[in-house]
């Protein structure tokens, strides 16, 4: 099962096409954020991630959480192994 991983916008890379660097557990990859509005593309900013895509924007708590509950049910190595092999 695929599912969203919360991370941080660290760099806006690429503004012309809506690509920022996210960071998820000390690893930082290029995702799009193109669904976002500006203000919510914000470096510092907390989103959910899914297969490359910014999907939401999301409260540092919520996404602390997020990654607890994930932890909980064992899914977070999985989709962390995931977004640490997704290509650039």
């Amino acid at each position: 099962m695929c599912l969203a991983i919360p991370g941080r916008i660290v760099e806006i890379v690429d503004a012309e096409n809506s690509i920022a660097k996210v960071e998820v557990g000390g690893v930082r990859r290029n995702v799009n954020v193109g669904m976002l509005d500006r203000e919510e593309a914000a470096v510092g900013n907390y989103v959910l991630i899914h297969v490359g895509f910014a999907m939401t924007k999301i409260d540092e708590a919520e996404a602390q959480e997020t990654l607890r509950v994930l932890e909980e049910i064992g899914q977070y190595q999985d989709e962390f192994e995931q977004f640490k092999t997704t290509s650039e």
